[in-house]
């Protein structure tokens, strides 16, 4: 996923228009290139494109209508559906789209392809790196999010826990990371009862990903991941039509791992951990039950109400081991819960923190990255659901009301050190074809993050300041080793 360096003297030129600027850009046109247009009944609406042939039969041009400058809201990666509209070829912007960093980003998206099982047709619309953007930074981005999409698009029989951790480890062995695997028994060994119990069912062992990358004395930020390679609810069973996307219930890993990937490769100046906790939520005789009791690394004894909500129990062993050092920043994505999706969507992931410093960048830096999310609530009058008669809480808040706010509330018995902590309640899945997110697998909050991890932190030295990300709208159309048992020390 690159983007082309030079301009090409025969990269086709991509015209942005709108209601304003078309009748300007129309009078430039070769008659015969108006003509067509005119007669194809083109009209300057957002989203709509016409290719514009020259007297050969070839691409001359390509018109495609985006919105005036005053419109109050603007699709900023709308440009990015043409990398799957236009014929296999070279293509340049010959005028400004509203974000040319954006748009191009769109673009690399929006080609994605999940190619493992099925061969690719062959051939794909190229794009020249617009003037002036940092298209290094956008094609890591793009390469980050194309890991994380192929982890979660590929089935639980070629990605269950032992593939995962391959995944998540070929990450960390890319930037020298230094990474230890704790797995099966040796999990009880080293304090983490929750995810054992989750995953003891499954004929591949539960386990969790340790890794760090940085400077120890950097900011520490650190990244939580729901690993549930796949998840048939326990013994409180889903229904089939439930189960269908479940392979995409380790989504929650395939976003820290993205991010990850964003910050080490940009070598971003923070002290970084990433910490997984990678199961499959299976049915067997010793699977984990209704009423169980299990004590969890905190210290709280947890009664499980709901087999079927184990992902927030494997994120609360993984969540007071990453808090027991106090991190900075402590982020933590998981597919936890379909009240999220009930309230906002398949797009638009809710996340929910008590730093409200931290609440106001995550929103700015969604805005500004395409990449959506909405703040709700830690709301303390609903943490009495969560109250268990015989255990320090129950996993599940014991009624219809309020899933996602009381799966926070949950999470947040986990947390005490973090100088903050945010949780995002990701769904992960593109349901429909939308420009830069092809239907399938997808990656959400990461981009925002990085770029929020890049502006909190700063970039390493030698950078310069205008490599950083521009987000602003454009006028130009308007005018070591572990010995610990239990502990495989998995560092290059």
């Amino acid at each position: 996923m690159s983007l082309l360096r030079e301009a090409s003297v025969d990269a086709t030129p991509i015209w942005f228009v709108t209601a304003k600027t078309w009748p300007h850009i129309q009078s430039g046109l070769p008659a015969p290139a108006a003509g067509f247009a005119a007669a194809c009944g083109f009209e300057p609406k957002p989203g709509r494109s016409q290719i514009l042939p020259d007297s050969a039969g070839a691409v001359a041009a390509v018109l495609y209508a985006i919105e005036t400058a005053e419109a109050p809201v603007k699709d900023l990666f709308s440009p990015g559906k043409l990398a799957t509209l236009l014929p296999p070829g070279v293509y340049r912007f010959a005028n400004d789209p509203h974000d040319a960093a954006l748009a191009a980003l769109s673009w690399l998206l929006s080609a994605y392809r999940f190619g493992r099982y099925k061969a690719d047709p062959g051939g794909e619309a190229r794009l020249c790196a617009p003037d002036g953007v940092d298209a290094a930074r956008i094609e890591r981005i793009a390469k980050a999010v194309a890991l994380g999409r192929d982890l979660i698009n590929t089935p639980a029989n070629d990605l269950g826990p032992a593939a995962l951790e391959a995944a998540a480890l070929s990450v960390a062995a890319q930037f020298a990371a230094k990474s230890a695997v704790t797995r099966g028994d040796h999990l009880l060994e080293a304090k983490l009862p929750l995810i054992h119990a989750v995953g003891r069912a499954s004929a591949e062992a539960p386990r969790l990903v340790d890794f760090s990358w940085g400077d120890a004395a950097h900011p520490k930020v650190t990244l939580v991941g729901k690993g549930v390679c796949f998840d048939s609810g326990g013994l409180d069973i889903k229904p089939a039509t439930g189960m269908l996307m479940m392979k995409k219930d380790m989504g929650g890993a395939a976003s820290a791992l993205a991010l990850a990937e964003m910050i080490m490769a940009a070598g971003l100046p923070v002290r970084l951990r990433v910490v997984l906790p990678i199961v499959e939520n299976a049915i067997a005789g010793n699977a984990f039950r209704p009423g169980d009791i299990y004590p969890s690394r905190k210290g709280l004894s947890v009664e499980i109400g709901n087999t079927d909500a184990e992902g927030r129990l494997i994120l609360a062993d993984a969540l007071a081991l990453a808090d027991e050092e106090a991190p900075d920043l402590l982020i933590d994505f998981a597919t936890l819960t379909g009240a999220a999706r009930v309230a906002l969507g398949p797009d638009l992931p809710p996340f929910f923190t008590a730093d409200e410093a931290l609440a106001t960048e995550v929103a700015r830096f969604g805005a500004s990255s395409q990449d959506p999310v909405w703040r709700m609530p830690l709301w303390d009058a609903y943490d009495k659901m969560l109250d268990s008669k015989v255990a320090d809480i129950n996993n599940v808040g014991g009624g219809p009301y309020a899933g996602s706010i009381t799966a926070a509330l949950f999470l947040r018995r986990f947390v005490e050190r973090a100088k903050s902590w945010v949780h995002f309640d990701v769904y992960n899945w593109a349901p429909a074809v939308k420009s830069g997110r092809p239907e399938g697998g997808e990656i959400q909050a990461a981009r925002l993050l990085y770029d929020l991890i890049e502006a909190r932190f700063g970039r390493p030295a030698g950078h310069a300041a205008s490599d950083r990300p521009v987000h602003h709208i454009h006028a130009h159309l308007e005018a070591g080793d572990e010995e610990e048992i239990g502990v495989e020390d998995k560092s290059p």
